[in-house]
């Protein structure tokens, strides 16, 4: 079957499947298929960047055989020529993980060879970072769940490349849309506190019930029926609630990460959004990451 060319955010994984070799002759296609066919390259190698001065070209390559550490090509197919590839010498970047290669791609460029960390190379090509939606409650800034996703998405060598993109649910914005003489947030710990505002927060558990109005989700409204008998006003900050009412993202073709704390452990996967629990740890958002953009659900 003849080689077709791969589809975007294609890049070796591992790194080990990209060989980089400097060759003598100028990196026209038919030399370039005329060197590679027959010559024996390693068992696990699946693409080449041939290297001629300062140009590069990234060719595709099928072997005979991958039980013998070395076996001839037996096909080729060159992805991109020297005009459409980059090529990026950042020792800063970690040349297994396809989203740092995404951050240097050179832009209007096919492909991106990149000599990275510990002089690795790897390349990324046709780059279209997938944009991911972490949708999360602020303050803090910058929150939890995008701090973290950012940790594992930078860590992760199997994960295509992502954009994380940040939809804050604002405290302080939402207290400024609802005037009222006194609130009720869910949490001391969060750093809101809105300028000029009677604040009291949930967690504490005051021991007056006053005529608040809370800024918070179902599981505030079960803690204040729990502590008080009643339900007080409310406007819900709920972070699935809002991607659900969220029309703009059903159009989109994004996906969203968001986090919600009627899950206590575990996730949450399904179409396009995968939901972690609120207090959830680095395993659990990369799980949700991996289960949403690379297995799917269970």
């Amino acid at each position: 079957m003849a080689l077709r060319p791969p589809p975007p955010n294609t890049w070796a994984n591992p790194y080990r499947g990209l060989s980089m070799q400097e060759v003598d002759f100028p990196l026209t296609e038919p030399a370039i298929l005329a060197f590679l066919l027959g010559r024996e390259v390693y068992r696990r190698t699946e693409y080449l960047a041939l290297r001629h001065g300062e140009q590069t070209a990234l060719v595709q390559v099928v072997k005979e055989s991958e039980v013998p550490l070395f076996s001839p090509v037996t096909e080729a197919l060159v992805l991109a020529l020297p005009e459409q590839v980059g090529f990026v010498v950042d020792p800063d970047v970690d040349a297994g993980n396809a989203t740092a290669l995404a951050r240097v791609a050179v832009p209007g460029k096919l492909a991106t060879v990149v000599l990275g960390m510990f002089e690795h190379v790897n390349f990324l090509y046709r780059p279209q970072p997938i944009r991911v939606r972490v949708t999360e409650v602020v303050p803090p800034s910058p929150p939890k769940l995008l701090t973290q996703a950012q940790q594992v998405v930078a860590f992760d060598e199997d994960l295509p490349p992502i954009d994380l993109i940040l939809d804050a649910v604002n405290v302080d914005e939402l207290v400024a849309a609802n005037p009222a003489e006194h609130y009720l947030l869910p949490c001391r710990g969060s750093g809101a506190a809105p300028a000029g505002a009677d604040v009291a927060f949930l967690d504490t558990r005051p021991a007056t019930r006053e005529d608040w109005l809370l800024i918070g989700c179902e599981r505030s409204l079960q803690f204040h029926r729990h502590f008080y008998g009643d339900e007080p006003p409310r406007v819900d900050l709920c972070p699935r609630a809002r991607l659900e009412a969220d029309e703009d993202f059903a159009a989109s073709g994004d996906y969203a990460l968001i986090k919600c704390c009627l899950i206590e452990r575990g996730l949450d996967v399904g179409g396009r959004t995968a939901v972690v629990p609120w207090g959830a740890n680095l395993d659990e958002i990369r799980d949700g990451l991996r289960k949403l953009l690379l297995i799917g659900p269970e």
